[in-house]
């Protein structure tokens, strides 16, 4: 008999792999039947797997340590053992602001768009009437990717602006009510946001951190404990539906299936723009391509690397304040479970990385790495600001921040 594993999932196109697991039958020839879960806000998508309305979760991925650090709610361990995608969101800001601080017609340059965006959040501080942005959860990578952006470049989140927390499906619509006047959030809301003429998108979070991790496929710990032969199909699953989902002749049938009422409920155009790396920043202009803008597959992407777990627990001591503690540090390093990524995966053809943990941020160029099966050439995965997260010093990194 069939296992049917339940998985909540936000209307998002980095929902892509569970969803194409289940139409594409990856997850059938696994034996996995994929029930899914669609929900409005992360709120919701957490709160059912907590409850147990759900067995695996399409979760941003500070989310899962949070709830296991017991950040907000009482904690509860969750696991990850699949990441679901790099990078893939955006900062869209109202038209009149994007004019003031980023040149039209291409992305900005984070530090220069960061310099003119302080002199505009300085002046709106003074006249008591500060910058808002909207993220989609207060513990989500876009959270942390706009905090260390302004952070950098001499904004001060909790000071000279307001963060506002907004569900993704929405934030176009809070953009377009002048309720924000920027939105750091996931594809297609971006997009919807420049066709209706809203606002432009002036960055990428690939530029703030070049394979920064972003969604993950998380569980209940005791869940993935006593499933644990399931939770690794379903990893191989979803591994086959990362290799289907980056080939381009797949690129419009995908788009169409993620576009589907019960899935996303949006056009299939926007969705494949984003899904092919290509963006239109403004209303009337040419999509630009920008590459690996999503990142689902390649140089070990689906990988839980245990220093990205890491680097998102100082981004939450560094924010929620109350200081570094070891004990916790080490909590969120156990969310990710590269062991079970290992299990599911060792003997196949995928390469599997040697290390659990790495250096983020320090390579400028491609790299042959270590493995323990295959080979892998990893690329450039900088930090904007050129700072190194050394995993082995949480607490000097902490320290060196701004």
């Amino acid at each position: 008999m069939m296992a049917e594993l339940t998985i909540g999932f936000l209307p998002l196109v980095d929902a892509c792999l569970p969803i194409l697991a289940r139409e594409h039958g990856f997850a059938e020839a696994e034996g996995i039947s994929l029930r899914l879960l669609k929900d409005m806000s992360w709120a919701t998508v957490l709160d059912r797997l907590l409850y147990g309305h759900s067995d695996a979760a399409h979760m941003v991925a500070p989310l899962a340590i949070a709830a296991t650090l017991g950040r907000g709610r009482p904690a509860q361990p969750l696991s990850v053992p699949f990441v679901l995608g790099l990078n893939g969101n955006a900062i869209t800001l109202r038209p009149e602001l994007a004019d003031q601080v980023c040149p039209k017609g291409q992305l900005g340059d984070p530090r220069e768009v960061g310099a003119s965006l302080l002199k505009v959040a300085t002046a709106r501080a003074q006249q008591g009437r500060p910058l808002r942005f909207g993220v989609v959860h207060r513990y989500s990578s876009h959270n942390y990717m706009l905090r260390y952006w302004l952070a950098a470049s001499g904004i001060r989140p909790d000071h000279d602006v307001e963060i506002v927390t907004i569900a993704p499906p929405f934030c176009t619509d809070a953009l377009d009510a002048g309720e924000v006047d920027g939105i750091c959030v996931g594809e297609p809301w971006n997009s919807v946001a420049v066709e209706r003429g809203a606002g432009r998108i002036v960055l990428v979070t690939a530029q703030v951190w070049r394979r920064g991790v972003e969604k993950v496929l998380a569980l209940r710990e005791p869940v993935l404990e006593a499933r644990h032969e399931e939770v690794e199909a379903l990893v191989r699953a979803l591994i086959a539906t990362a290799r289907h989902f980056v080939d381009p002749e797949n690129w419009d049938t995908n788009a169409a299936i993620l576009a589907r009422p019960e899935y996303l409920d949006g056009s299939a155009e926007l969705i494949r723009r984003a899904i092919a790396d290509r963006l239109l920043l403004a209303q009337g202009e040419e999509p630009i391509h920008f590459p690996d803008f999503m990142f689902q597959y390649r140089e070990a992407a689906n990988f839980p690397w245990v220093s990205q777990a890491e680097w998102l627990y100082t981004q939450m001591v560094r924010w929620d304040g109350g200081g570094f503690v070891a004990a916790d540090a080490a909590k969120a390093a156990r969310v990710f479970r590269p062991d079970v990524y290992r299990s599911a995966l060792l003997g196949t053809a995928e390469p599997l990385p040697g290390a659990s943990s790495k250096v983020e941020g320090s390579l400028g160029g491609p790299t042959v790495v270590g493995t323990q099966q295959g080979l892998i050439t990893m690329e450039r995965n900088a930090f904007f600001d050129g700072r190194v997260f050394d995993p082995a010093d949480l607490p000097g990194y902490l320290a060196s921040l701004p």
